[in-house]
Parts: C-alpha cells; structure tokens; sequence
C-alpha cells in the first residue's frame, strides 16, 4: 500500500458501514457526496480492492470492506482515548485494564471493589486488539481467553489466572439432560464460550442429539434459556455467584475446559498480580494445571 488511511478515510469507512450508504455516510460527516464517492474511490484504488458494493439499494461491505470497518472502529476508539489519558496521567495511581465483553460484567467489578485505591480505567474489546494495545503501551493488562490460541506479540508476557469448564445451566422446572448416547436428544441448547472454540462446541452438542444455538454473549445466552425455559451450555464463571432460586449447574455431558490469561508487559502490575489467587476465586475457576 503507498501510504496509510488518514482519520477522514477510516471515519468515512465506518460511517458508510454502519448506515448503509455513501449519501448519508456524507451527511453526517457533512461533506459532499461526490467528495465521499471520490475519497472511496481512492481509498479503493489504495487497498487494490473493493470495499463496498454499491447499488440503488445502497452500499454494502465487501469482506475486505468489514474488514477495514471493524480496524477503522478500533483505532478511532483508540484516537478518542487520547486526550482522556493525557488527562488522567496527571492524578493518582491508575492502571489501564482491558477485557472482552461477555467477562466485563464479571471481572470488573471485582477489580473494582479490590483494587479501591486505584483509577481503573476499564476497556472492552476482541482479544487480539487488546493484546496489540498492551504490546504497544497504552494499556497494562489484558483478560483474554485465547492466549493459547494465538501468537502474542514481541514485548508481552502471559499468565495463566484460572481455568474454566463449560455446564450446562438449568433453569426452574427444566428436566436435566436425559441417559444414553444423545442425552439432550431434540432439545434447543443455547450455548456461549469465550474463546475460538464456538463451532467445535456447536458439532458436539450436535452429536448429543441438542439443536444448538449460539448465544452472541454469556449474558444474552443465560437470559435466552431463562426466558424460554431451556438448558443452555456456558462456562461456570458466567454464573458464579449469579444463580436465582432454583436454578442449577450440572456436568455438560462432555468435557472442554477454557483458560483464562492475563497479558502484560514483562513487568506486570504488582497490585494486580497478587489479586489473581482472590480472583480465580470469586469468579469460580480452577487452578491452572
């Protein structure tokens, strides 16, 4: 590529990404819609690719269009941090922490409420974009769940915090998943993971005879189950200390264990450290084999 997008080519990107045409796309960033068309086109003529598809209908993104949406979206949020750590550098003790959206609810309240004495400055985003941002310095620590699943970059460490299994949660008045070889033979199980392994974990429960449907977080795949009354297969720690009365956890009827790591420089924050034994704990992990 000649040269690199400017922040005008990404904020046009994601704007025609996320409503669905060139015209308003303009609009809202109150240029010119001939200007829009002509920025694509060079930014297109750049890539060497196409990255909309453009019709009376409206505009529509290639996969190397999504692609470039989804970057665009992280590194404006990143630009838009800016200012706010500038700011913040200049207080107390403050500690950049970062995880993905199915463990935010867990996790951070826990820092939250043990880590008192700091400025947590809570980020949630994909895995690998988190560990690019602790790589790079603009933040200290990383909960991720795919550590082992892909390669770190040059200037971070990893730790295992804990390790987790998938349960199958059973709300109130639901049967508990039958005997033989298809257990849960024609029940709907919605289900969610927190790591890359969702298509193994669908053709699984498809051999057990369940019709699985997987749930875009823990929190929507526990609510799916509650609403509808069904089983549904997540990780333990989605409902550790969560379950409402009558409600249980029992075995899944196969098994897969999750890890979660902690990213950080090779010099990890030390007030954060000494907290994972109490973490593991609170959120209903293992000890790392």
């Amino acid at each position: 590529m000649a040269s690199s997008p400017s922040v005008e080519d990404l904020r046009l990107v994601l704007a025609i990404s996320r409503t669905g045409s060139v015209g308003t796309a303009a609009r809202e960033l109150r240029i010119s819609q001939p200007s829009a068309s002509q920025r694509l086109a060079r930014l297109e003529r750049t890539c060497e690719v196409r990255l909309f598809e453009r019709d009376t209908r409206g505009a529509r993104p290639t996969v190397a269009g999504a692609e470039l949406a989804q970057r665009a979206e992280h590194i404006l949020g990143h630009l838009d941090e800016v200012y706010a750590a500038t700011r913040a550098a200049a207080g107390g003790p403050r500690l950049v922490v970062g995880t993905f959206a199915s463990l935010a609810p867990i996790l951070f309240p826990v820092l939250d409420a043990s880590l008192a004495e700091l400025d947590i400055e809570q980020q949630v985003d994909h895995g690998h974009f988190l560990v690019e941002k602790v790589a790079e310095g603009t933040m200290d620590a990383a909960f991720i769940a795919i550590a082992d699943q892909m390669a770190l970059p040059r200037g971070t460490v990893t730790r295992p915090v804990g390790r987790d299994e998938l349960v199958l949660f059973v709300p109130p008045g639901v049967a508990l998943p039958g005997r033989g070889k298809q257990p849960l033979k024609d029940r709907q199980i919605p289900f969610s993971t927190y790591d890359r392994g969702a298509e193994e974990i669908r053709a699984r429960l498809i051999a057990f005879g369940a019709r699985a449907r997987h749930g875009v977080t823990l929190g929507t795949t526990v609510a799916m189950a509650r609403r509808s009354s069904h089983l549904a297969l997540v990780p333990r720690s989605a409902l550790s200390g969560e379950l409402r009365p009558g409600e249980q956890l029992v075995p899944a009827p196969f098994r897969y264990r999750l890890t979660l790591s902690l990213v950080t420089s090779p010099t990890p924050p030390a007030r954060l450290t000494r907290l994972l034994p109490h973490l593991r704990k609170t959120i209903n992990l293992s000890r790392p084999s």
